[in-house]
């Protein structure tokens, strides 16, 4: 039996029959690599061998009776591999397109709380003779660097690896009773009332930091959230979702961040932000202020240090201007370079464990009738915007991985989107690529495959921007 913390709970707490609260991705495979040939088989074969490396995969949520503490993980002792991995194929002519129809489809439905919460989709029938997965994961069980992490056990360096140790024999572990539970719960709020004592004057003090910060540094503040202005896809959300995808150069991207002395993280906030002014100024919805980004900030230990803190999501966030209203791309990109810079001074200010702090005190049943509350009513359709949307840049391996003996062609992560910000952006690299899902609120922007190109046309103006940069420097 295994504790959720705070923040992973919190992401249960947060969903709702609209506010679908799992992580996604879609990945393609070349399977000309396969010894032997692809087959359905040999993939359930490998998944099966490996599931005692991935306990999420087997464990199921228990909930505390009354919602008295936060749920707790404990070993499925039904676990069907095949209620969670499924075959499924593709309509022609098996483009991306058609691929991210089905992604969208599989996003809109909720997991079933009473299983392990994942699910793993075949897709084949792909163009080329590929062939593709569509996974999604419940957030409460990984985020995005987490979620990178679980290919290392999926993964392999080369086509076919040598044999795999035999896995050991799943251990049956008691599943605990009602009376265990509301045991369990007495103490965890006997714990929680302790370390209230210290999270209290940490809060305080955080915020004393952030107006010092704001008063007293050089650089540029970040915006606050609840100052955000309203697009299209500021409001309430139906469960209905829509995917696309897009793939860029990360050495396009390096030459950028070169040329203008910036970071890749910048560079990815102005070829977003460029793309939105783009889509918004084509449709005649370009707000006069800037969007706003929520942009998560692992806070995980650096590599080496030892991770003592307890959950899966080890993760906080910060808000930046996308600069939105800066007609050229190249100020757009100095602009976004000083506001996260910024971003970042307010983010140390606070603490990186302060989300996690807080959410350990989360009511869980005030919590979820909340969020359901302010669904239900469409509250986001009214009063100020949190935020515009999520962008989140996740560092991929700059090397070949190989699934089932099949090469991973491209790989699209696909982050949820929230009530009143239907839009979320997720980034990733995957050897010379930069790999970009888009995960959508469908009815708010049914035509997001355009917004996918005008985000490439922005890369394009920055990347010709930057060669004329180069050239002027060398001449």
């Amino acid at each position: 039996m295994e504790r959720l913390s705070g923040l992973d709970a919190s992401f249960l707490y947060l969903e709702s029959p609209n506010n679908h609260m799992h992580v996604a991705a879609t990945m393609t495979f070349d399977p000309s690599t396969v010894e032997g040939g692809y087959s359905f088989d040999k993939v359930r074969d490998l998944v099966q061998r490996r599931l005692h490396l991935i306990p999420q995969f087997t464990r199921r949520l228990a909930r505390v009776p009354f919602d008295l503490a936060h749920p707790v993980w404990v070993e499925d002792p039904d676990f069907d591999i095949d209620y969670h991995l499924r075959r499924i194929a593709v309509p022609a002519p098996g483009s991306y397109h058609e691929l991210a129809d089905l992604a969208g489809d599989i996003a809109s439905r909720p997991l079933d709380r009473s299983r392990p919460l994942w699910e793993i989709y075949l897709v084949e029938g792909l163009e080329n003779g590929h062939i593709g997965t569509i996974a999604k994961m419940h957030h409460s069980t990984i985020d995005g660097v987490s979620g990178a992490n679980l290919m290392v056990y999926l993964f392999d360096l080369e086509p076919n690896p040598s044999e795999e140790p035999e896995a050991p024999e799943r251990e049956a572990e008691h599943v605990p009773s009602d009376a265990e539970l509301l045991a369990y719960a007495m103490r965890s709020r006997l714990k929680r009332r302790a370390s209230m004592f210290s999270i209290v004057p940490k809060a305080a003090q955080a915020a004393v930091n952030v107006v010092r910060n704001r008063r007293s540094s050089d650089t540029v503040n970040p915006p606050a959230p609840l100052t955000a202005p309203r697009t299209p896809w500021n409001g309430a959300i139906t469960p209905h979702r829509k995917v696309a995808y897009s793939i860029a150069s990360l050495s396009d991207v390096k030459d950028i961040k070169n040329a203008f002395g910036t970071t890749v993280n910048d560079v990815v906030l102005a070829m977003v932000g460029g793309g939105l002014r783009r889509y918004l100024e084509r449709k005649g919805e370009l707000p006069e202020k800037s969007l706003v980004a929520t942009v998560p900030v692992s806070v995980r230990p650096p590599d080496g240090e030892e991770d003592t803190g307890g959950g899966a999501n080890k993760v906080s966030a910060m808000f930046t201007s996308l600069a939105t209203d800066i007609a050229d791309p190249v100020e757009r990109l100095h602009a976004i370079h000083e506001v996260t810079k910024g971003a970042k001074e307010e983010h140390n200010a606070v603490g990186a464990d302060m989300l996690q702090s807080l959410t350990e005190f989360a009511a869980p049943r005030l919590f979820g009738l909340a969020m359901r509350f302010y669904s239900g009513m469409k509250l986001a359709n009214r009063g100020p915007v949190i935020h515009n949307l999520v962008i989140s840049n996740v560092p991929g391996p700059p090397f070949p991985l190989y699934f089932a003996g099949a090469k991973l062609v491209s790989l699209f992560p696909m982050g949820p989107v929230f009530e009143g910000a239907g839009l979320n952006i997720t980034v990733i690299s995957y050897m010379d690529d930069i790999d970009i899902g888009l995960m959508v609120a469908r009815e708010s922007i049914p035509d997001v495959w355009d917004m996918a190109a005008d985000i490439e046309e922005s890369l394009a103006e920055l990347k010709k921007a930057a060669d004329a940069a180069t050239s002027a420097a060398k001449a």
